[in-house]
């Protein structure tokens, strides 16, 4: 009586309780994720993207027995081709599973869109979920098909460029009902979503594929030759302060390069002789000196405060000009102009950093952005000393990172206007432009036109005749400026205990180079930073990073018809709706056969062949100029393809 009784409670006076209980303990709301926006180069290539990848299970309590007999056979012949194993091993699997009443049986995992369309048309699994037993679970991947270049950059969702734009590029979510079952295992309820989602919208990008590739293999080569602990370069468009490559390079601890850090955007660092065109600049724009003010730098050395001050070249250079000091990087020569004319006011000198935006972060959209340091009287981070201006003259005890030391260059180039580096050119939703990323104007002029003109040309003397002669070419011009900094070593304690205090390092140094080509009408500005290289292969700048700058600035001068190219702030896309069309009409001819995908861009040949089950393997970037295997050949799933690009 007493149970009776507990079940007519539990029925009846408590039974919308528990049934609504057992309701939320074994149906859900499932999430469905929406694709990422896509975020392409500005030529239309494809820098990231989403892709569905498909797991397939199988309900074999939902087929009937009579359906089950009649087309297991050839369902295990279709799936022994599209996923490689014998058909014998799949027909026993589906009777076994048949056999123990297996309703969530897997039979492939991340499968690619043209696959997941084949299996739904496979015996059985055509008559779908509740006489087919055909489960499909959804989820989407975030893939690169430029690989590892640029990486850093491109970033992820709480950095770079899908940080900056993670919100935009997220779109909405979507969901679908599914039920507990055995094993604490859900399955959809049924073959459609209860919400669509709504994918993401995209990004254009400023970045050249042609420019990264040629700027990421240029630095690899350098830092691999010279076993630098770590180094960037980045390429930026003069007139528009659009960002055509940056590349971002850290070793492991097993010698090998990968991008590992923004250094080009997070590290603020001491620069050393790239800093001498804003000292020399400051004091000819002040015209307290000209160009031909002959300074003596005696016999290279001099002494302040019981501090040295000592030029590369043992001797010194005697008496020089202004101009020349700049171009052979004399420390003595410049250290003795500015204490000259500054050292009774060294707030004037100041002033003038910060009249060149050299004190303030740029702004930029993607976040990590490092801050720059100008050491000023009364400074309680880094107090103000005797041989604080002088020490900043030739470019220590000041902090700025790379991107920030090449916008200040990119102004020389550009006859003073100083604009903000840019790495998006406009958001795209459904192929139309929502919003377009005009020029930004950070300081219309940082100095005098005649100051600019004599910059321009004593940095293209470093080139013709000075530091940088090594990479002097007649067949193009190039301007810019060496650098080479001891690296401070912070205070610490070795293994015997013994305090060894800061200091800067006689082992560790940082080569850089800043510059512009063609030097006449400039172009494109680049900088190359180069960490830590082997002491005994060689440190300098002139050595390290220079030959970086001459291979980007030759491989881009050869490459870009620059009497053709011009200078847009309006992106053209085209190519992407273009590159789509020719894409599905080869993926709808290809049955099991190679197609031909010669003329192809490097991204849209692999994602074709892979969605087909090859294996894509292949050198280079650009479009396809071979294929190892013929258009026509019959191929297997796992089969492996090797594609040369251009």
């Amino acid at each position: 009586m007493i149970i009776i009784g507990r079940l007519i409670n539990i029925q009846y006076v408590q039974g919308d309780k528990y049934r609504q209980l057992s309701v939320e303990n074994t149906i859900k709301n499932d999430t469905i994720f929406s694709n990422r926006g896509n975020i392409y180069a500005a030529d239309g290539n494809l820098l990231a993207t989403s892709m569905y990848k498909y797991t397939i299970r199988m309900d074999l309590v939902a087929v009937k027995s009579g359906v089950f007999e009649k087309n297991i056979k050839e369902l295990s012949k279709k799936l022994s081709g599209l996923l490689g194993k014998p058909a014998s091993y799949y027909q026993e699997k589906l009777r076994t599973a048949k056999k123990r009443r297996n309703r969530y049986l897997l039979i492939a995992r991340d499968l690619g869109y043209n696959d997941y369309m084949k299996i739904k048309k496979f015996p059985i699994f055509k008559l779908g979920p509740y006489k087919g037993g055909f489960i499909t679970e959804q989820r989407t991947v975030r893939v690169r098909p430029i690989g590892k270049i640029a990486e850093r950059t491109i970033g992820y969702r709480e950095a770079g460029i899908e940080g900056a734009f993670s919100e935009y590029l997220e779109g909405e979510i979507g969901w679908r009902l599914k039920q507990k079952i055995a094993k604490g295992q859900w399955k959809p309820i049924n073959d459609v979503n209860e919400k669509e989602p709504i994918d993401g919208r995209d990004v254009i990008t400023t970045l050249d594929v042609n420019i990264q590739d040629i700027t990421h293999h240029a630095l690899l080569r350098q830092m691999e030759y010279f076993e630098a602990e770590h180094g960037c370069a980045i390429v930026m468009e003069t007139a528009t302060g659009e960002i055509k490559a940056i590349s971002n390079l850290g070793k492991t601890s097993k010698g090998k390069y990968y991008e590992k850090r923004n250094y080009g955007v997070w590290e603020s660092h001491e620069p050393g002789s790239t800093f001498k065109l804003a000292s020399l600049m400051a004091a000819v724009d002040d015209k307290v000196i000209d160009t031909s003010t002959v300074v003596d730098t005696e016999k290279g050395i001099m002494w302040l405060h019981g501090s040295k001050v000592e030029d590369s070249q043992r001797g010194g250079y005697g008496k020089i000009s202004a101009s020349r000091v700049f171009e052979v990087s004399s420390n003595v020569g410049i250290v003795k102009l500015i204490k000259k004319h500054y050292d009774d006011d060294p707030w004037k000198f100041i002033n003038k950093m910060k009249s060149f935006g050299l004190d303030q972060k740029i702004g930029i959209q993607i976040k990590g952005e490092g801050k720059p340091f100008i050491p000023f009287p009364g400074n309680k981070r880094n107090p103000w000393n005797k041989i604080s201006l002088e020490w900043m003259a030739w470019g220590y005890g000041v902090s700025i990172t790379p991107l920030q030391m090449l916008t200040f260059y990119n102004a020389v180039a550009n006859d003073g206007e100083m604009v903000k580096p840019r790495f998006i050119k406009e958001l795209r939703v459904q192929n139309k432009t929502q919003k377009v990323f005009d020029k930004v104007v950070l300081k219309k002029k940082i100095a005098s036109q005649v100051t600019i003109d004599k910059m321009r040309r004593v940095m293209e003397n470093v080139v013709i005749k000075g530091t940088a002669d090594n990479i002097y070419s007649p067949n193009f011009s190039m301007a810019g400026k060496t650098g080479t900094a001891k690296k401070w070593v912070d205070k610490k304690i070795d293994k015997e205990g013994k305090v060894i205090k800061g200091h800067y390092s006689n082992k560790l140094y940082v080569a850089s180079f800043a510059g512009f080509f063609p030097a006449d009408k400039p172009k494109y500005s680049c900088i190359v930073v180069i960490h830590e290289p082997n002491k005994k292969k060689g440190y300098y700048g002139a050595t390290v990073a220079a030959p970086v700058f001459k291979e980007i600035a030759q491989k881009i001068y050869t490459t870009t018809p620059f009497n053709v190219k011009k200078v847009t702030d309006k992106p053209s896309v085209k190519s992407i709706d273009e590159n789509y069309q020719e894409y599905y009409s080869k993926l709808q001819k290809t049955e099991n056969n190679i197609p031909n995908v010669k003329g192809m861009s490097g991204m849209d040949a692999v994602s074709l062949l892979e969605n087909l089950g090859l294996v894509v393997k292949f050198n280079g970037s650009g479009k396809v100029i071979k294929q190892s295997k013929k258009k026509g050949t019959k191929f297997k799933k796992g089969d492996v393809i090797l594609l040369n690009l251009s």
